[in-house]
């Protein structure tokens, strides 16, 4: 998962083609947007999704497994921390799909985030606040 800064067909395909091995077929809803995946070497298999009215009704998703992970992250975000801001939403999406990867095996998440941990030297507050990777100087944080 990853901030886009919108939905235009550029925007789209770029992501697709950084993240998505060339030559998939993508599963998608009806957005005019995802026209375009085909130019970029995709196979795009696009379906019209049912009216929000409908669905709360009992109609089908046409992309049901983006609409559980979408789903699970909007619980798990309000759940946690009743609130993400635009400038930390990437983190919260980079733990969301760490947890999410090992939800079967917990001990794994606990053994990696300790060797995470051990490989790393302590990050000053103010650089986990600002979002950054950039080291800041000492005495700042």
């Amino acid at each position: 998962m990853a901030v886009i800064p919108d939905f235009k067909s550029v925007t789209l395909n770029a992501f697709v083609q950084q993240n998505v091995a060339s030559g998939s077929t993508i599963y998608t809803d009806g957005l005019k947007s995802f026209t375009r995946f085909e130019q970029v070497g995709f196979r795009h298999v696009p379906r019209t999704q049912a009216l929000q009215g409908d669905l709360r009704k009992g109609s089908k998703s046409v992309v049901p497994l983006a609409d559980r992970s979408i789903g699970n992250l909007q619980q798990w975000l309000i759940g946690t921390y009743h609130g993400v801001s635009r400038e930390q939403l990437q983190v919260y999406l980079d733990e969301f799909v760490f947890r999410h990867n090992r939800r079967q095996t917990p001990m794994a998440a606990f053994q990696t985030l300790l060797g995470l941990r051990a490989a790393r030297r302590p990050v000053p507050y103010m650089q986990i606040r600002g979002g950054s990777d950039r080291p800041i100087s000492p005495g700042t944080a």
